[in-house]
């Protein structure tokens, strides 16, 4: 089924200096010295579009004042349009701050079209955009219904910052979507009250369009073709047409980057670390599209803090995560950021964000198991390993190593968690014939030495030897060990690991030394 998802920005002049994340401080964006966009803090101290600057400072003095940036508009479209990659990889750009997505082939991949909408909503916010969010069988039909759904919250009908003009109209605040439509039939009834004024052929002959009583795109349709080409052009009808389906739609879609890098420029200076996991989200979720638009996993990112410039510039701040497992989904990333973020030590106030993926690698195709492994996959017990590694330090989350030894207490070692040692490395590292030999689940730090009683060994009770000695000789060019080693039980049942050290050059008379060396599970 061809569907598209329809995203329009109304308050991208506003939120590319105040995003729906920051406190509101009073923010009014400027056009030709008339109010672009203004905030709900500056709206409701009486400031509207289209008045002078003189009259905001006369009845907001504190108001933060910014001139509309075109460049920064277009840096913020195209952020979202690299985090909506996520989601499909046909991604364009339209026209008044609209992006078409086409999801005909992604639904059953996201859980249909509801639960597609909420994931768009929640990359919006974490953007810190506020959308208007549409559904339609052709992309213009789309285009139209997130333009009508921005209308209403540019006109003060939602509850986000006030932003652009036009006709009233059902829409979504934050991202929600304004108008869902998936058939051709309910689509023409839709577009059917739509008003002219939505399409940007008809502004300039808007006043003729009023003077014959012609203010919807049904009765806009009803008007004889012919003449309507020579009066208003042929763009006019092909937009239309687009919209009900009529001819073929043609898009450029979007093309990430070979390699992933992005900034963001904060809104104010940060001094606590912990407040830039905003930002930090921000950059992520355009990592994850580009991650998914390429079929690549991240292996290693950096986020670099940058400080103040100019005389008393200072390098960036490094954070180097570094992945046991190679990932793409932002929720693991964030929760990884959050738990370094609120650790981190800054030497300076923050005042922007850069990310770089590091290293990254082909992503793994999905597992072909038929039945799903009992506790999780490998990846989630290596994320939950990651999580406690940004909780608690590398120095405290270690695994084994065993080491090519066979002294019990060097043939393993400890490493940190991060270091990427699967289990065939382990078990190679393993002499052949120890591999296949018991070894007690708790070793002892240091072996205990035994009291005797009756000729056995004594442990809470006496030990009965329970196993054929297993002879170890080793360590000769550092640390000599000539030890008998056997597993002994006790009168409750516990099995114990036990050595007896031999004795060299001494007579046959001398008393063996025994000693506690681990507890078997």
């Amino acid at each position: 089924m061809r569907l598209w998802i329809g995203l329009s920005l109304p308050q991208l002049p506003l939120e590319v200096f105040s995003p729906s994340w920051c406190s509101d401080t009073g923010s009014v964006v400027l056009e030709q010295e008339r109010v672009l966009a203004v905030s709900p803090l500056a709206r409701a101290a009486g400031v509207g579009r289209g008045m002078r600057r003189g009259g905001v400072l006369m009845l907001m003095p504190e108001a933060r004042l910014h001139e509309r940036s075109a460049a920064r508009e277009a840096e913020a479209l195209d952020a979202v349009a690299l985090a909506m990659l996520q989601y499909t990889p046909q991604v364009t750009l339209a026209e008044e701050a609209t992006l078409l997505l086409d999801i005909g082939a992604s639904l059953r991949l996201f859980g249909g079209i509801r639960a597609l909408c909420a994931r768009v909503r929640a990359s919006l916010r974490a953007l810190g955009f506020t959308g208007a969010v549409s559904c339609a069988p052709t992309a213009r039909g789309a285009w139209l219904l997130a333009r009508w759904g921005a209308n209403r919250i540019g006109n003060g009908g939602g509850n986000g910052n006030s932003s652009g003009s036009g006709v009233g109209a059902k829409g979504g605040v934050g991202g929600k979507c304004g108008s869902r439509v998936l058939r051709m039939a309910s689509l023409e009834r839709r577009l059917e009250r739509l008003p002219v004024a939505l399409l940007p052929p008809a502004w300039p002959y808007m006043s003729w369009f009023e003077g014959i009583g012609c203010e919807q795109l049904g009765e806009l349709r009803r008007l004889p073709r012919p003449g309507l080409q020579r009066r208003c052009g042929r763009e006019l009808l092909d937009m239309l047409d687009a919209a009900y389906g009529m001819s073929p739609e043609l898009y450029d879609w979007i093309v990430p980057p070979e390699s992933f890098r992005a900034r963001l420029e904060l809104f104010d200076r940060i001094e606590s670390a912990d407040l830039l996991l905003a930002g930090a989200h921000y950059l992520v979720s355009q990592l994850t599209g580009w991650l998914c638009a390429r079929q690549l996993a991240v292996e290693r990112i950096t986020l670099f803090m940058e400080h103040e410039r100019g005389r008393v510039a200072m390098p960036p701040t490094p954070l180097e995560i570094a992945l046991a497992e190679p990932t793409w989904r932002d929720e693991h990333l964030v929760r990884l950021l959050r738990e370094r973020l609120a650790k981190q030590e800054l030497p300076g106030p923050v005042i922007g964000l850069v990310l770089e993926a590091a290293q990254v690698k082909a992503m793994a195709p999905p597992t072909e198991s038929l039945f799903p492994e009992p506790g999780g996959t490998e990846e989630d017990r290596m994320r939950m390993l990651e999580l406690l590694v940004a909780r608690l330090g590398p120095d405290n989350v270690l695994q084994a190593l065993p080491q090519a030894d066979y002294r019990p207490e060097v043939a393993n070692e400890w490493v940190p968690v991060q270091q990427k040692v699967r289990a065939a490395e382990r078990a190679a590292r393993l002499p052949l014939d120890v591999a296949s030999l018991p070894r007690p689940s708790w070793l002892l730090a240091k072996p205990i030495a035994l009291l005797m009683r009756n000729h056995r060994p004594f442990y809470s009770s006496e030990l009965k030897v329970a196993s054929t000695p297993e002879r170890i000789e080793a360590g000769w060019w550092s640390d000599t060990q000539t030890r008998d080693y056997f597993i002994a039980e006790g009168k409750d049942h516990t099995l114990y690991w036990i050595y007896r050290e031999r004795i060299v050059g001494s007579g046959d008379d001398a008393e063996p030394r025994w000693y506690l060396h681990g507890l078997f599970g």
